[in-house]
């Protein structure tokens, strides 16, 4: 029965985001299980203490989400999804990429949401540029 789900927010933006938001939307008196994710901004990378981060994203950045939430709509047997990735300055503790996958039972949906982001970070033309406190920055070529 895969091939069923909505794809109920799919965007790139500039504004904060919060998984809870997208768990609220996909959710409905069908679902039994909606698993949500949050890829938060920490404060340190590889042992290294994060100053500040931004990311940029290519103009086709939303198309490809688009793509990539359209595909696993396709593949998993779950009702609804919505995924947002977010470019431009963020915090410590803002999330850059959330997600949420809605499904009749909790196996589904878990899979999902893991392929979904996995997917996200394979394919989505947005890159990380981070500051340390020790005065280094890095680019990172992934979401």
């Amino acid at each position: 029965m895969s091939g069923l789900a909505q794809v109920l927010r799919c965007d790139v933006v500039a504004s904060p985001i919060a998984a809870g938001e997208l768990a609220s939307l996909v959710s409905s008196p069908e679902v039994g299980a909606v698993v949500t994710f949050s890829g938060d901004v920490r404060r340190f990378d590889h042992g290294r203490e994060v100053r500040a981060l931004a990311y940029e994203g290519h103009p086709t950045a939303a198309r490809i989400l688009g793509e990539v939430a359209a595909d696993i709509a396709s593949r998993f047997d779950v009702l609804a999804l919505a995924v947002v990735h977010r470019v431009g300055d963020l915090e410590i503790g803002d999330t850059a990429l959330a997600a949420a996958v809605a499904a009749e039972h909790r196996g589904e949906a878990f899979q999902a949401c893991l392929a979904l982001v996995d997917l996200t970070k394979e394919r989505l033309p947005v890159w990380k540029h981070q500051w340390f406190v020790d005065g280094t920055d890095e680019w990172v070529n992934c979401a």
